[in-house]
């Protein structure tokens, strides 16, 4: 067999490994985002055979990739906070002060829970445990914290407490906005951001000046194909 010859068949077989990997990737999606919708509707004791009809796999397909539904699960509120703190990272990369990237993060957390209405149940459904989570808002929102204390923009002597205490009034802002639909997202979540602010030592007209910005990437807010 010529060179040429061998490299062609080189050639044919990466394509065919890449083909497969990408069908693989796809897969594993449609599974996910099966999973993503089942989350957010309280669906959680749905069988393995009904979320691939959701997802439109065969059911060995989903064993190749998951061991059990609770894995899935599992991998599926891992990729919600994965995607939400690579839109935070994304959204806020060009601010330098620490206080107004946690405020900036926070105030377009809070409109999320209207424009991601699917990521933002899931969020409402773990919130506690999500917390204390090492991915998604939780741990950006502590760097800010300590960065910002670190730098004399905020006075908090327990940047953990702090952390407590802001995401406990985001979880109550996203079911306050749940339960009453007609609410105004924006201003309810910028009066929210602003007393934090405050509560963390900024001076009130600070904040009000900090929450009062315009937030140009609320595009970047609205969830893909939420009802797919």
């Amino acid at each position: 067999m010529d060179s040429a010859t061998v490299r062609r068949v080189s050639d044919q077989s990466d394509a065919s490994v890449n083909r497969l990997e990408r069908r693989k990737q796809r897969t594993r999606a449609a599974l996910i985002k099966a999973a993503q919708r089942f989350i957010a509707a309280g669906k959680v004791n749905v069988p393995v055979l009904e979320i691939t009809q959701a997802a439109d796999v065969g059911m060995g397909s989903f064993y190749n990739h998951f061991e059990s539904k609770e894995q899935l699960f599992e991998a599926a509120i891992t990729d919600v906070l994965d995607t939400h703190g690579a839109l935070l990272d994304e959204l806020t990369s060009s601010i330098e002060d620490p206080a107004e990237t946690f405020a900036r993060s926070y105030r377009l957390t809070g409109r999320l829970f209207r424009r991601r209405p699917q990521e933002s149940q899931i969020l409402l459904a773990h919130g506690m445990r999500l917390l204390a989570s090492e991915k998604g808002l939780a741990p950006r929102a502590l760097r800010d914290i300590r960065e910002a204390n670190r730098v004399g923009r905020f006075s908090v002597s327990d940047p953990e407490l702090a952390l407590a205490m802001a995401g406990g009034a985001l979880l109550g802002l996203g079911n306050l906005l749940r339960n009453q639909p007609d609410r105004d997202d924006a201003a309810a979540t910028d009066a929210v951001t602003e007393d934090i602010l405050r509560l963390f030592g900024l001076p009130a007209d600070e904040a009000r000046e900090i929450c009062s910005r315009p937030l140009s990437e609320l595009d970047a807010l609205t969830e893909p194909d939420s009802a797919a």
